[in-house]
């Protein structure tokens, strides 16, 4: 993983010193060495901020072939790269490093922007194809590594964080419609918080030359129709299918020329991941895991047992609040999203304790609930949807299961539909996905409150009609995506337009592994691993109360049998009570008392105080759910600090 940058200028030469603050800004993604290229009629400029993982001694970037007319920067990994290598060789290349991202250069030399068919991984680049005047930047299919651009004064510019754009000179200010849509969890998966910045699209790549540019889509899931003709298996078959794929996804993900560990929770996800992962690594492979000072937050009893089964080494970070609070603008200022729980830093601390031993690169669980539906709100769309003839008592029976024996992700869980503004969603998809349903009431995760009450007159009036579930569908392909599909596979598409790359891949994966230069590797998201269970029956997936069951069944093997049948745990840090004198206490209280919250363009800063003032007469319960609002205000105040955005 590395840090990319890329201007191209319609007229005026690009600035050499601009190209290398924004490099040198993303100095925490690449802290192995820096390097620039500017074209002869210095029009276009790469910068390219290494970590060293594959090919240390050859590696530098930016990368150009024989004839010195293409030039690319790379972030991110291509697996499977050897055996291309070969057929790149004796196709008459020659190759001028030993590096996964050369093969990219000569794909494109070959196939064109079709190279992208052939790539495997987790990745975005930019690549100037001198002889046809043409940029053509790429991003993986799931949106695992960010890519943003912006058009300003004639100039086009990319990077792989916002923060690079603003160094090279690019206006720091606020988007308004953007902030409105984040907090109601459905931010479009091509918009940043940041007025005239965008992400390219997860599965889409940017052509761009002197006349414009355009955005074309070259993947997407393309779940099957419902009685549209698929191939089908026995159940056993399924599961050493999806045995065997993912095996060879995490088989490929241990190529590195540095050591690899993995995250380990207390879930089947990571553990999974890790019991694989051992099998092909010679002697103990590593894992860290964070532990924090509650339960049933505290995941290392179920990290524990299961290193001991595989054969691993377990590191143990202990987190508490003071440790959370501490770091929690940092993990903001990285993620460069906002944040309703200080549990993102818990993430930024492993990062930060995993690069202290010497790590470089991990793999993790990232991506399985979003392929196997293994959210509460999507087995709640199953029993609701796809009942598969269980009658009514034994649905709500393994609905009431549901929040018996998960606390924790039972918050997930809001059926009362009777105040939700979803008429829209209900005429265009035919449901309500629970997920939406959840928003809908202002509860999303783990109790995001509404923040109406909240806005100032202005932004309340600017936000009042809008109806954010419409401008969500209205930007999706919802005929060839959605019409026709079985509902929870409908439900995750839409988890994975927006939840998936916005908070999950970014939030919690990219920003805070980057931020100290980890390389988080997902193997659930490898697309060979998604193109088969994208096929399979959603009663594979989802069965009764059980989530991601052919998973288990295929994972059996490298699981004990308290994982085997453990159900979901979401990650999350304890709900910390706002006491006096306790560290989130004073986060909030300092935070929105003060003068970067007076000069927040969205919230009424005398209704906050208000809300803050009434606080010791809360119940825990109510006290609990106002944190998570509160504590996304200061995710604002954060990058409003830092950045310096202006309205």
């Amino acid at each position: 993983m590395c840090g990319i940058v890329a201007f191209l200028s319609k007229q005026e030469p690009i600035s050499q010193e601009a190209l290398k603050r924004a490099t040198q800004s993303l100095h925490h993604r690449g802290p192995d060495g820096q390097n620039y290229w500017i074209s002869p009629n210095q029009r276009v400029g790469l910068g390219h901020a290494r970590l060293s993982i594959i090919d240390l001694t050859t590696g530098e970037q930016p990368i150009a072939n024989e004839e010195e007319n293409l030039h690319i920067v790379v972030n991110g990994e291509f697996y499977g790269f050897e055996q291309i290598q070969a057929d790149l060789k004796r196709w008459g290349y020659r190759l001028r490093t030993r590096s996964d991202s050369e093969i990219a250069l000569h794909l494109y030399d070959e196939f064109g922007t079709q190279c992208l068919q052939r790539l495997r991984g987790e990745f975005a680049f930019v690549l100037w194809d001198e002889r046809n005047q043409v940029l053509f930047a790429a991003r993986d299919r799931f949106g695992i590594k960010p890519l943003y651009y912006t058009v300003n004064g004639g100039t086009l510019y990319l990077a792989s964080e916002v923060k690079a754009l603003f160094a090279a000179g690019v206006p720091a200010r606020w988007n308004p419609e953007s902030f409105f849509q984040y907090n109601s969890a459905v931010l479009e998966a091509d918009r940043t918080l940041f007025q005239d910045i965008y992400e390219v699209p997860p599965g889409h790549f940017l052509l761009a030359s002197h006349s414009g540019w355009q955005l074309i889509r070259y993947w997407d899931f393309n779940y099957p129709r419902i009685n549209e003709p698929v191939t089908q298996y026995s159940e056993g078959e399924y599961i050493e299918k999806l045995r065997y794929t993912l095996d060879e996804a995490i088989r490929l993900r241990l190529w590195a020329d540095v050591p690899v560990g993995c995250y380990l929770s207390g879930g089947i996800d990571s553990s999974t991941v890790l019991g694989m992962a051992a099998r092909h690594t010679s002697g103990s492979i590593q894992a860290f895991t964070i532990a924090f000072d509650q339960p049933p937050y505290d995941e290392q009893a179920f990290a524990r047992e299961t290193v001991e089964h595989v054969g691993a080494n377990l590191h143990i970070l202990p987190v508490s609040q003071s440790d959370l609070v501490s770091n929690f603008a940092d993990a903001v200022y990285y993620g460069e999203r906002l944040s309703n729980t200080i549990s993102t830093a818990g993430k930024y601390l492993l990062s930060k304790a995993t690069r202290d031993m010497g790590y470089k690169v991990v793999l993790t669980g990232e991506g399985s609930d979003e392929i196997f539906g293994g959210y509460v709100a999507m087995r709640e769309d199953m029993l609701l949807y796809n009942r598969e003839g269980q009658d009514e008592q034994t649905v709500q029976q393994l609905l009431a299961q549901l929040q018996l024996h998960n606390p924790t992700s039972a918050l997930l869980l809001e059926t009362n539909a009777s105040e939700m503004p979803l008429k829209g969603v209900q005429r265009t998809l035919g449901f309500v996905p629970t997920w939406l349903k959840n928003v809908s009431v202002g509860l999303m995760k783990a109790g995001i409150k509404k923040l109406d009450p909240f806005y100032t007159p202005a932004f309340a009036a600017f936000v009042a009609e809008r109806d954010v579930f419409k401008i969500f569908l209205n930007r999706l392909d919802v005929q060839g995506q959605l019409t026709g599909r079985e509902p929870v596979n409908q439900s995750l598409y839409l988890w994975s337009k927006t939840v998936l790359p916005n908070y999950v891949l970014r939030m919690l994966g990219d920003g805070v592994e980057m931020a100290h230069s980890i390389e988080g590797r997902l193997p659930f998201l490898d697309h060979h691993v998604v193109e088969l269970v994208r096929d399979f029956p959603v009663s594979l997936k989802i069965r009764g109360a059980t989530e991601k069951y052919v998973l288990r069944e295929a994972a059996r093997p490298f699981l004990t049998d308290t994982m085997y049948h453990r159900k979901k745990h979401s990650y999350s840090s304890p709900p910390y009570a706002l006491q006096s004198n306790q560290p989130l206490q004073e986060l909030l209280q300092d935070t929105l008392r003060g003068e970067v919250m007076k000069s927040l363009p969205f919230y009424d800063q005398k209704a906050v105080i208000t809300l803050l003032d009434q606080l010791p007469e809360m119940d825990d319960s109510k006290r609990t759910q106002v944190t998570f609002t509160l504590t996304g205000m200061v995710s604002a105040c954060i990058l409003q600090e830092r950045f310096k955005l202006m309205g």
